[in-house]
C-alpha cells in the first residue's frame, strides 16, 4: 500500500420500507459522500430490506436476488458516476434453494470487483440466519481495489479473531465489516451497555492485533418481528472507523440515520506494525489445537 491517506464514508442508515426506497436513501448518501471527497464507502449489512431473519419464514426468500442483477446494476452504476470504490451487502439467491449473506464490492466501475460470502452464520433469538444462508465458501480473501486490500467481512464474523487474523495475514490494507446487530429492547439499560462495548471493543481489539484500520457500518431504528413472536429490534447504529491502534477516528450515533466522513492515514499501519510487530512475534510451530472445535 503507497498511499498515505484514504478518505472513508460510512452510511449508517434505517430500514426505509422497501427495497427501492432503501436504494433511493443509498444513492443519496453515495452522492453526500462524493462530495464531501470520500474514495470508499461501506453500506450495512442487508441493507435492501429490513433485518427479516427476526423470524422464520420461506416467504423471506423472496427478498434475495442474484448476483449480478438489480442491486448491484443500481450501485455499480453509482460507483462508476461518482468514482467510488463501495461495500453493498445484498442477500444472493445463488441458485434456488442455496442463498447467502453476501458482501459485493464495486472498484470505481458498474463492474464487480470482487465478494466475499459471509462464513459465521448465527442462529440465534431474533437471528435465525442460519435458515436463510448457506456458509460462505470463498474464504478470507482480501478484496484488490484501486484504494487498497480490502478485508471484507460480516456482521457476526466480527466476533471471531480468526478471520481478521487471516485477512490480515492474506495482506489486507483494511478490515470492513457491514453489521446489522442490536439490543432486545426489553433488555435492562446495563446489559444494552454491555453488549453494544463488547461489540465495539472486540473490532478494536481485531484493528490493534492486526495493525490495521477498520471500519465498521451497523443499521440503526427499531425494526419489529413482523411474526409477532419476537420483540424486535433496536439497531444500536455506533457505526465507527479505528486507527491500527484501535483509536476512534470517527464514530456515529445510536438512534439515527448519519453519514461518517473521516480521513484515514495508511502509513501508520507501517509504523505501528514496527513497534508491535505482532506478526512476527506468533508462535505458528504452537497453534495447531486451533484446528478443534474444543480441547477436551
Amino acid at each position: 500500500m503507497t498511499r498515505k491517506t484514504l478518505k472513508v464514508a460510512l452510511l449508517q442508515e434505517t430500514h426505509r420500507g422497501s427495497r427501492d426506497a432503501n436504494l433511493d436513501a443509498i444513492e443519496a448518501g453515495l452522492r453526500e459522500a462524493a462530495a464531501a471527497g470520500a474514495e470508499l464507502v461501506l453500506l450495512q449489512e442487508l441493507h435492501n430490506g429490513p433485518y427479516f431473519c427476526q423470524h422464520e419464514s420461506v416467504d423471506e426468500f423472496d427478498l434475495a436476488e442474484t448476483i449480478p442483477g438489480h442491486s448491484t446494476a443500481r450501485i455499480g452504476k453509482l460507483a462508476e458516476e461518482l468514482k467510488l470504490v463501495v461495500v453493498a451487502s445484498l442477500f444472493e439467491k445463488r441458485a434456488t434453494g442455496l442463498y447467502h449473506n453476501t458482501a459485493v464490492v464495486f472498484d470505481r466501475s458498474a463492474a464487480i470487483a470482487g465478494k466475499y460470502r459471509k462464513m459465521h452464520i448465527p442462529d440465534d433469538p431474533a437471528f435465525y440466519e442460519k435458515f436463510y444462508f448457506t456458509p460462505g465458501d470463498l474464504g478470507f480473501d482480501p478484496i484488490d481495489t484501486s484504494v487498497g486490500r480490502l478485508g471484507v467481512l460480516v456482521c457476526w464474523d466480527q466476533w471471531y479473531p480468526e478471520a481478521a487474523r487471516l485477512m490480515a495475514l492474506a495482506g489486507a490494507d483494511l478490515l470492513l465489516y457491514p453489521t446489522a446487530i442490536g439490543w432486545d429492547p426489553q433488555d435492562e439499560q446495563a446489559e444494552k451497555d454491555r453488549q453494544r462495548e463488547a461489540w465495539v471493543t472486540v473490532q478494536r481489539g481485531h484493528a490493534v492485533a492486526n495493525g490495521l484500520p477498520l471500519l465498521s457500518c451497523n443499521r440503526t431504528g427499531y425494526e419489529p418481528d413482523v411474526s409477532g413472536v419476537g420483540r424486535g429490534i433496536q439497531f444500536w447504529g455506533t457505526s465507527f472507523v479505528a486507527g491500527p491502534q484501535g483509536e476512534f477516528l470517527a464514530q456515529a450515533g445510536t438512534d439515527q440515520r448519519e453519514l461518517l466522513v473521516v480521513e484515514v492515514d495508511m502509513a501508520r499501519s507501517e509504523h505501528v506494525r514496527r513497534i508491535w510487530p505482532f506478526l512476527r512475534d506468533r508462535r505458528i510451530d504452537a497453534y495447531s489445537d486451533l484446528l478443534k472445535r474444543f480441547r477436551d
